[in-house]
Protein backbone atom coordinates (compact mmCIF):
# COMPACT_ATOMS: atom_id res chain seq x y z
CA UNK A 1 0.00 0.00 0.00
CA UNK A 2 1.23 3.26 -1.05
CA UNK A 3 1.17 6.26 1.05
CA UNK A 4 -1.65 7.47 -1.58
CA UNK A 5 -3.60 4.27 -2.42
CA UNK A 6 -6.69 3.69 -0.29
CA UNK A 7 -7.30 1.29 2.82
CA UNK A 8 -7.95 -2.92 2.51
CA UNK A 9 -11.72 -1.61 2.03
CA UNK A 10 -11.38 0.87 -0.40
CA UNK A 11 -11.56 3.49 2.60
CA UNK A 12 -8.83 5.85 3.59
CA UNK A 13 -8.15 4.88 6.80
CA UNK A 14 -4.83 3.24 6.56
CA UNK A 15 -3.79 6.52 3.88
CA UNK A 16 -0.81 8.36 5.25
CA UNK A 17 -1.83 12.33 4.98
CA UNK A 18 1.13 14.14 3.87
CA UNK A 19 -0.27 17.34 3.07
CA UNK A 20 -0.24 20.93 4.62
CA UNK A 21 -3.99 20.96 4.70
CA UNK A 22 -5.19 18.03 4.72
CA UNK A 23 -7.10 17.00 8.34
CA UNK A 24 -5.79 13.27 8.18
CA UNK A 25 -6.33 12.95 12.13
CA UNK A 26 -9.52 13.75 12.22
CA UNK A 27 -9.95 13.56 15.96
CA UNK A 28 -8.55 16.76 16.72
CA UNK A 29 -10.55 19.78 15.95
CA UNK A 30 -7.65 22.37 15.57
CA UNK A 31 -6.42 20.85 11.85
CA UNK A 32 -2.86 20.36 13.76
CA UNK A 33 -0.86 17.64 12.12
CA UNK A 34 0.49 15.33 14.65
CA UNK A 35 4.26 14.17 14.14
CA UNK A 36 5.97 11.16 15.45
CA UNK A 37 9.60 12.12 14.09
CA UNK A 38 10.36 14.95 16.82
CA UNK A 39 9.89 12.25 19.22
CA UNK A 40 12.44 10.56 20.74
CA UNK A 41 12.83 6.81 20.30
CA UNK A 42 12.64 4.62 22.85
CA UNK A 43 16.21 3.07 23.42
CA UNK A 44 14.99 -0.47 23.65
CA UNK A 45 16.51 -0.87 27.73
CA UNK A 46 13.80 0.34 29.53
CA UNK A 47 12.82 -2.79 31.14
CA UNK A 48 16.05 -3.30 32.42
CA UNK A 49 16.45 -0.13 33.30
CA UNK A 50 12.80 0.41 34.74
CA UNK A 51 12.64 1.02 38.68
CA UNK A 52 10.51 -1.04 40.65
CA UNK A 53 8.08 -0.07 43.16
CA UNK A 54 8.52 -3.50 44.86
CA UNK A 55 10.14 -1.79 47.93
CA UNK A 56 7.11 0.82 48.95
CA UNK A 57 4.95 -2.08 48.09
CA UNK A 58 6.61 -3.93 50.87
CA UNK A 59 6.71 -1.29 53.64
CA UNK A 60 3.35 -0.72 53.00
CA UNK A 61 2.24 -4.42 52.91
CA UNK A 62 4.58 -4.53 56.38
CA UNK A 63 2.38 -1.87 57.82
CA UNK A 64 -1.23 -3.12 56.51
CA UNK A 65 0.09 -6.76 58.20
CA UNK A 66 1.15 -5.33 61.33
CA UNK A 67 -2.06 -2.84 61.96
CA UNK A 68 -4.57 -5.62 60.77
CA UNK A 69 -3.06 -7.90 63.04
CA UNK A 70 -3.29 -6.00 65.77
CA UNK A 71 -6.48 -4.76 64.76
CA UNK A 72 -7.60 -7.95 64.58
CA UNK A 73 -6.15 -9.31 68.21
CA UNK A 74 -8.09 -6.07 69.67
CA UNK A 75 -11.28 -7.25 68.15
CA UNK A 76 -11.19 -10.34 69.07
CA UNK A 77 -10.58 -9.95 72.58
CA UNK A 78 -13.15 -7.46 72.96
CA UNK A 79 -15.83 -10.12 71.19
CA UNK A 80 -14.48 -12.69 73.89
CA UNK A 81 -15.43 -10.14 76.26
CA UNK A 82 -18.85 -8.90 75.01
CA UNK A 83 -20.04 -11.68 72.55
CA UNK A 84 -20.09 -9.10 69.99
CA UNK A 85 -21.01 -10.27 67.15
CA UNK A 86 -20.21 -7.04 64.89
CA UNK A 87 -16.74 -7.37 66.80
CA UNK A 88 -16.11 -11.03 65.64
CA UNK A 89 -17.05 -9.32 62.25
CA UNK A 90 -14.27 -6.74 62.23
CA UNK A 91 -11.71 -9.12 63.72
CA UNK A 92 -12.47 -11.76 60.75
CA UNK A 93 -12.09 -8.44 58.23
CA UNK A 94 -8.56 -7.83 59.77
CA UNK A 95 -7.95 -11.23 59.61
CA UNK A 96 -8.77 -11.23 56.02
CA UNK A 97 -6.27 -8.10 55.29
CA UNK A 98 -3.21 -9.66 57.42
CA UNK A 99 -4.03 -12.60 55.08
CA UNK A 100 -3.71 -10.53 51.96
CA UNK A 101 -0.67 -8.65 53.29
CA UNK A 102 1.80 -11.42 54.83
CA UNK A 103 0.09 -12.94 50.62
CA UNK A 104 1.64 -9.64 48.81
CA UNK A 105 4.95 -9.89 50.94
CA UNK A 106 5.54 -13.36 49.48
CA UNK A 107 4.78 -12.31 46.37
CA UNK A 108 7.08 -9.69 47.13
CA UNK A 109 10.23 -11.54 48.46
CA UNK A 110 9.93 -14.13 45.30
CA UNK A 111 9.89 -10.99 42.58
CA UNK A 112 13.25 -9.09 44.61
CA UNK A 113 14.61 -12.87 44.39
CA UNK A 114 14.26 -13.08 40.89
CA UNK A 115 16.27 -10.26 40.10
Amino acid sequence: MTAESPGPDGDDRGREHDHQGDRGDRGHEDGEHREHEGREEPAGTEPMTARSALGLRAVLSGIALVAAAAAAIVFGIVANRDGSGSAWGAAVVCVIVAAIAATDLAVIARRARGR
